[in-house]
């Protein structure tokens, strides 16, 4: 049985919007993506941007046979306590030997506590989809990219990136935007396997939080108001509900099955517990 521990990335307040918006939690999302692959898996979830985080007395990071961190809109840069608890805890997990999968905002802390940099893109953000992410020459072939075609789509919703890998990494997937859109970086005795993108994300999920970082949106030149985003949430709303317009608006967008089928929008997380399952962990 598989013991994951999944990391919240973001804070009380940050949370509870999350939910207002979503109805459940990034590290619940997270969870239910793992169950679909692993229904009998194990998930503790733990908020460690808060002062009062902390796992079950008595219980070490060893006892679970992963972690999983979400995104979350914090960044690196601040070092604000919420920031830095985060580290610390994404630090104990790779020199505790754990494998560690992140998206966002989980890839960003790993490359700061590994040596890199992360700041804004210079190339500008990705909001509702990173579009045509190749695999690298060592990408190709790698485990976490197992099942991805020559080139793929993907949920996105970021402005912070790898700016500069730290040693040791390999850089796994890019696009035209963003250099680091998959790597895998080791530290301490552990592995981190990260994406740029958010395979966890539904539909309806992208759809609020496009809708919760509108200004941002504007702000970055890629709306002229929020009504416009608003307008576009809409649409990538209805994509997730299905139904008769599901197939037009596939196409509006160019959209094809590698993020409409959800198994292969998914595709690194189940990857990444197949190789826990692979190596033994969980094992009784």
């Amino acid at each position: 049985m598989l013991r994951l521990l999944i990391a919240d990335g973001n804070t009380r307040d940050d949370r509870a919007q999350h939910v207002a918006v979503t109805g459940r939690t990034s590290a619940e999302s997270y969870a239910d993506v793992v169950h679909a692959y692993r229904p009998e898996a194990q998930c503790r979830l733990l908020s460690p941007a808060d002062a009062d985080a902390a796992l079950p007395d008595g219980t070490a990071l060893t006892a679970y046979d992963g972690v999983i961190f979400t995104g979350s809109p914090l960044k690196v840069g601040e070092r604000s306590p919420a920031v830095t608890r985060q580290c610390d805890l994404m630090r104990a997990a790779l020199e505790a030997g754990l494998p560690v999968f992140g998206s966002c905002w989980g890839t960003q802390l790993a490359a700061v506590v590994a040596g890199g940099d992360v700041g804004p893109n210079p190339r500008g953000p990705e909001y509702g989809f990173a579009r045509r992410i190749t695999a690298t020459a060592e990408g190709r072939g790698h485990p976490l990219l197992s099942g991805r075609g020559a080139a793929w789509d993907a949920p996105a919703i970021h402005s912070d990136a790898v700016i500069a890998p730290p040693p040791g990494a390999r850089v796994l997937a890019g696009n035209a935007l963003l250099e680091v859109q998959a790597i895998e970086i080791p530290h301490g005795g552990g592995l981190f396997w990260g994406t740029q993108y958010h395979p966890e994300l539904d539909f309806d999920e992208l759809a609020a939080m496009l809708r919760v970082s509108a200004a941002d949106v504007v702000e970055a030149g890629l709306a002229p108001d929020a009504a416009a985003v608003s307008a576009y949430a809409a649409e990538i709303a209805a994509l997730h509900a299905g139904g008769a317009a599901a197939g037009p608006l596939a196409w509006r967008h160019g959209l094809g099955a590698d993020v409409l089928e959800p198994d292969q929008r998914r595709r690194e997380i189940g990857n990444f517990l197949d190789r826990l399952v692979e190596t033994g962990a969980g094992a009784p």
